[in-house]
């Protein structure tokens, strides 16, 4: 497999794979799919958001790969439009670990390290 094609994503294996009830932890159910990443190919986006509060979000992101990127995102509105901000990014998480990587970017208040690499 070439790495500028992947397989089609599918919004519903996501969120299986994620967990009913993390999602309702991470965002109470709520589901974003951002079409700012539409892949004319399969027809299909490639990300997902879960708002969480305050302006944050958590991006799930699928790779080329079949791993998954993991972004916990700040939104913030401007005078100059809407500003986003990646706070932190796991790459590479396969699919058994994508419901606790998805919750542990949910936690902004108490896990301040998610994405850092601690030594």
């Amino acid at each position: 497999m070439s790495e500028s094609k992947g397989r089609p994503f599918n919004v519903q294996e996501l969120k299986k794979q994620i967990g009913f009830w993390n999602i309702g932890a991470i965002s109470g159910g709520r589901t974003y799919i951002d079409g700012a990443t539409y892949n004319e190919q399969y027809g299909t986006t490639e990300q997902v958001e879960f708002p969480v509060a305050y302006g944050y979000r958590v991006r799930v992101i699928l790779g080329w790969d079949d791993t998954w990127t993991v972004q916990r995102v700040i939104v913030k509105n401007t005078k100059n439009g809407i500003k986003e901000t990646i706070k932190g990014s796991v790459e590479g998480v396969y699919p058994e670990n994508i419901g606790e990587v998805a919750y542990q970017a949910s936690c902004y208040q108490s896990n301040y390290d998610f994405g850092k690499v601690v030594a």
